[in-house]
């Protein structure tokens, strides 16, 4: 048992069990939530009595579900993170030019999150939305963000997280991905071909602070039939390298 682990309280752990099975259901009764998480009907009850004291879940007769409160919590850690103010107005405007999906993605505890994105015009609706946690292996801007890592970095991420399917087309190989990473710093771009949604594809850049570390990604994404060959290499990689270059140029010069 590493450290962090031992020194966890487990009323804690429960307590953040209980917000995990509230995430995924719309409305939940206790029993319910007991039944998930193998403890007493008076366990839970007493847990989402603190979280309904302290505003985090709101309670409509006998069901709960996750308050607003956690809203700002989360509002509050997004802005904080460094890449947030710099590529809000960004993401807006490319995502207006290109008509298509944008996504500012970060990692963290080697797992990719949704920092924040904007819909074009023509942008397809997908699962993906602002603070979800997915892998970094099968997105176009995970895997720029992996190419940018020590590559026992890498290897760390893969034995936590796996390097599993999301379809028939996601790289799950970890000889094939690390060739995979290295072509991508050969020429600084990331490509999802079918590997997260078949019938969608991306591009993405990673994008690094003054002293070189890589702080996330930005990626665009659009149904095949609209991101050929010729538009991600002759239009989009010029594009999103440009982007990531200006970005990179105000932590150079202090001004992020």
């Amino acid at each position: 048992m590493d450290g962090n682990k031992s020194r966890m309280i487990k009323s804690d752990e429960t307590l953040i069990s209980v917000i995990e099975v509230l995430k995924e259901g719309e409305k939940t009764g206790v029993s319910e939530i007991a039944d998930a998480l193998d403890i007493a009907s008076s366990t839970a009850h007493g847990h989402l009595a603190t979280l309904l004291e302290y505003g985090l879940v709101r309670k409509t007769g006998s069901e709960y579900r996750l308050g607003l409160q956690f809203l700002d919590y989360g509002e509050a850690a997004r802005r904080r993170h460094p890449l947030y103010e710099p590529t809000a107005d960004i993401v807006e405007s490319l995502a207006k030019e290109t008509q298509e999906k944008v996504w500012c993605i970060v990692e963290e505890d080697g797992r990719a999150v949704y920092l924040n994105g904007a819909s074009g015009d023509r942008s397809v609706k997908t699962h993906a939305r602002e603070g979800q946690h997915t892998d970094l292996h099968h997105l176009a801007a995970g895997k720029a963000i992996l190419s940018s890592l020590p590559k026992e970095r890498v290897e760390e991420i893969i034995a936590n997280h796996g390097i599993e399917a999301k379809t028939e087309q996601t790289i799950t190989d970890e000889a094939e991905l690390f060739d995979e990473l290295e072509r991508i710093r050969d020429c600084g771009v990331a490509y999802n071909i079918d590997e997260s949604v078949i019938g969608l594809h991306a591009i993405g850049v990673s994008i690094h602070d003054a002293t070189g570390e890589v702080l996330g990604a930005i990626s665009v994404s659009a149904p095949a039939n609209r991101m050929s060959e010729e538009r991600r290499s002759a239009e989009l990689a010029e594009k999103l390298k440009g982007i990531a270059n200006e970005i990179e140029l105000l932590y150079r010069t202090g001004q992020h």
